[in-house]
């Protein structure tokens, strides 16, 4: 093993010594992040991400919905560019109010859509986000 293969390798173990920059984030910290309405009203918190395995780029965030201890649990992918983060809320705000998230496109758990073509076109057309 060359010099350079070997600072490479050794620089893959050594645990990140941030998780946070000015422009990235890692994804551990997004998950959990409450997100809120315009509003100001707390409608959920992002459960996980969806990202393009070609592209590498964020296509949604999944927000969890409801539900109590995780029964009845609604999931609502949102366009990752229909969030913005929020410093003084420590969350992320989207342009919805709680009443019409109710007719936003989601899933139960269990039922994940085929987050296809189709699916995202109805999802980003929804948000009013170019897809």
């Amino acid at each position: 093993m060359n010099q350079m293969t070997q600072d490479t390798a050794a620089d893959r173990s050594r645990p990140l010594e941030r998780d946070e920059t000015t422009n990235l984030i890692s994804s551990d910290k997004v998950d959990g992040t409450t997100v809120y309405a315009t509003d100001g009203e707390k409608i959920g918190h992002v459960d996980h991400l969806m990202i393009g395995k070609r592209s590498g780029r964020v296509e949604y965030a999944v927000m969890s919905f409801g539900g109590f201890l995780g029964l009845g649990e609604s999931y609502h992918p949102i366009p990752w560019d229909a969030l913005d983060y929020d410093e003084d809320k420590d969350g992320y705000v989207v342009a919805i109010d709680k009443s019409k998230l109710e007719d936003a496109p989601y899933y139960m758990k269990g039922a994940a859509p085929p987050f296809d073509a189709q699916y995202g076109s109805q999802v980003f057309g929804y948000y009013g986000v170019i897809y």
